[in-house]
C-alpha cells in the first residue's frame, strides 16, 4: 500500500475528469475454487486498488462526484472470523490509511445506490469481468447481467485508463520489483533448460520462484519446447536437443504491480546455426522497438518499424523477397509474426483490458489497422511519458498456417515457400522486454536486462 496522499490525489484527479453524479468501484470476493470454503488466490480489482488501495475481499468505493465526498462500504470481522483468521483491523481503520473518512456496512450499499436512483442521479461504473459482480450490479441497479457491459459509463472508462496509463514514481518502483523476480525466474529457466528435463518441473520451478517472494505469476506460464504456437501452456513434454525453449513468464508483486518477459533458449545451452540466424534477427528487431519508441511517436509505427527489420532479415535469409516496405504494407510478414509488438503494462499484465482495448491501446486518432497480424496490436496509440509497455516481437513457423497461405497463393511476390517448407520443424522465437517511456526515448525496467544476446544466453546456460 502507497502513502495515503497517492490514493487522495488519485480520487481527486478522477473528480475532475468526471463530470457529475456518483462514481461506484466495486471490489472483488472471495472465488470458490471446488467448495465454498476453499477458494482460489484473492485478487482484489486493479480499479479498485488504484483509488482505494485496500486489498481485502467485500468492499466497495463510492466517490460522490458533486459533493466531493467519498465511501468504503464493507462489513468488520467477526467473533468467527477472528477464530480462524486472527484480529483484523475495522473498516474504518483500513479506510482511514487510504484517506476515506466515511464507511458503511456492505448491505447500505443498496440503499446508497437506491436512494441516487431516485433522485436521477447518474451512477458510473466499469464494466464488470466477474459474474458475482454481475449479479451484484443488478440487484444494486436493476440491470439484467446480460445487458450490464452496455451501461457502463464511457466517461469513467476513458478517466480511468487516462490516469492509470501514466504511471507514477511509486508504480515504477513497484514495477521494478516485480521485473527483478521475473530476471530470477527466466535465468533459473536457462539454466535448467537441458536435454532429459520435462517442461513442467521449469515451469513449476519458476512459479516457486514469484511465490517464494510472497507474489505469484503475472500471468499462466507459457513454456514450451513448441513456442510456434503462441500461449502454449501444455507443460507436458521433455526437452530434446536441438530445440528450442521459449518462455513467457512474469511476477506479479505483492502490490500485484506486473512483470512480463520472454526468452527464448536452445535446450542444452548452444544455438545451432540456423536458430541462430533468426534469433539475431528476431533480437534486432526487438533492439529497433526500444531505440525508436519515444513520447509523441505512435506504438502503431513502431510495431511496423519493427516489421520490417523482422522482414529484411527473412529476406537475407532468403525466406522472403521483394520490397520490404511494400511486404509489410500487404501483410506478408505476419506469416511470420501474426501477433502485436505489445501491450500497457501495470497493476494488470494486460493492463486495464478489462476495461476495453479499444480504449486503452487506441483513440480517436490512432485506430486498429484491419490486416492479419496487426490487427491484434493491442497497443497502438502516441506515447507518453510514464507509459510502461511490452516490447516483444516474435517469428514463428506454423505448419499449419504455411500449408493454408501456399495453398491460397498468399503473398507469393513476397514469400519463397520452398525455403519456407525446411523451416516447418524449427518452432518459435520471441523476445519481450518491459519498457518505460521517458523523456526522449525509453529504457528496460528491472535492475539489469536478463540476458538476451546469443553469448550471454548461452554463457548463463553454460
Amino acid at each position: 500500500m502507497f502513502e495515503t496522499s497517492v490514493y487522495k490525489n488519485r480520487r481527486a484527479r478522477l473528480k475532475e475528469k468526471v463530470k457529475s453524479g456518483l462514481v461506484l468501484i466495486l471490489g472483488n470476493g472471495e472465488a470458490p475454487a471446488n467448495y465454498t470454503d476453499n477458494t482460489y488466490k484473492f485478487r482484489q480489482d486493479s480499479s479498485f486498488l488504484y483509488f482505494f488501495g485496500l486489498n481485502q475481499p467485500g468492499f466497495a468505493g463510492v466517490i460522490d462526484i458533486d459533493s466531493g465526498d467519498e465511501y468504503i462500504f464493507g462489513n468488520d470481522v467477526d467473533m468467527d472470523d477472528i477464530i480462524w483468521m486472527g484480529p483484523q483491523p475495522s473498516v474504518k481503520d483500513m479506510a482511514a490509511r487510504v484517506g476515506v473518512s466515511k464507511t458503511a456496512p456492505f448491505a447500505r450499499l443498496a440503499d446508497c445506490m437506491k436512494t441516487a436512483i431516485s433522485q436521477g442521479r447518474r451512477i458510473h461504473f466499469l464494466p464488470p469481468y466477474r459474474f458475482r459482480n454481475m449479479l451484484l450490479l443488478e440487484e444494486l441497479l436493476g440491470i439484467r447481467p446480460a445487458l450490464v457491459k452496455n451501461y457502463a459509463s464511457l466517461e469513467l472508462i476513458k478517466a480511468v485508463v487516462d490516469l492509470r496509463s501514466v504511471k507514477e514514481p511509486c508504480e515504477i518502483e513497484e514495477i521494478t520489483k516485480a521485473c527483478n523476480i521475473g530476471y530470477e525466474m527466466h535465468t533459473a529457466a536457462m539454466r535448467n533448460c537441458k536435454p532429459g528435463v520435462k517442461e513442467q518441473y521449469i515451469a513449476g520451478l519458476i512459479e516457486g520462484i514469484a511465490a517464494s517472494y510472497g507474489s505469484m505469476v503475472s500471468f499462466p506460464v507459457i513454456l514450451s519446447q513448441n513456442g510456434e504456437t503462441l500461449h502454449n501452456h501444455d507443460h507436458s513434454q521433455i526437452l530434446q536437443e536441438g530445440r528450442m525453449m521459449l518462455t513467457d513468464a512474469g511476477a506479479e508483486e505483492v502490490s500485484h504491480y506486473c512483470s512480463d518477459f520472454t526468452r527464448t533458449v536452445p535446450v542444452g545451452g548452444k544455438f545451432l546455426t540456423r536458430q541462430k540466424e533468426v534469433y539475431n534477427i528476431v533480437l534486432a528487431a526487438n533492439n529497433k522497438a526500444i531505440e525508436i519508441a519515444k513520447p509523441g511517436v505512435t506504438y502503431q509505427y513502431v510495431h511496423l518499424e519493427v516489421c520490417k527489420v523482422l522482414a529484411q532479415g527473412l529476406k537475407d535469409l532468403g525466406l522472403m523477397k521483394g520490397d520490404v516496405n511494400e511486404a509489410v504494407a500487404a501483410g506478408a510478414h505476419a506469416l511470420f509474426m501474426p501477433h502485436g509488438l505489445g501491450h500497457m503494462m501495470g497493476l494488470d499484465v494486460h493492463d486495464m483490458e478489462d476495461l476495453g482495448q479499444i480504449y486503452v491501446g487506441y483513440d480517436d486518432e490512432t485506430r486498429p489497422i484491419d490486416q492479419f497480424g496487426t490487427s491484434s496490436l493491442r497497443m497502438g496509440r502516441r506515447l507518453q511519458e510514464g507509459f510502461v509497455i511490452t516490447d516483444e516481437p516474435g517469428c514463428y513457423f506454423i505448419p499449419a498456417l504455411i500449408d493454408q497461405w501456399r495453398a491460397q497463393g498468399m503473398h507469393k511476390e513476397f514469400l519463397n515457400y520452398d525455403k519456407i517448407e525446411t523451416f516447418k520443424d524449427f518452432g518459435g522465437i520471441r523476445l519481450e522486454d518491459d519498457i518505460l517511456i521517458i523523456p526522449g526515448g525509453s529504457r528496460f525496467l528491472g535492475d539489469k536486462r536478463t540476458p538476451i544476446t546469443v553469448e550471454e544466453v548461452e554463457e548463463i546456460m553454460r
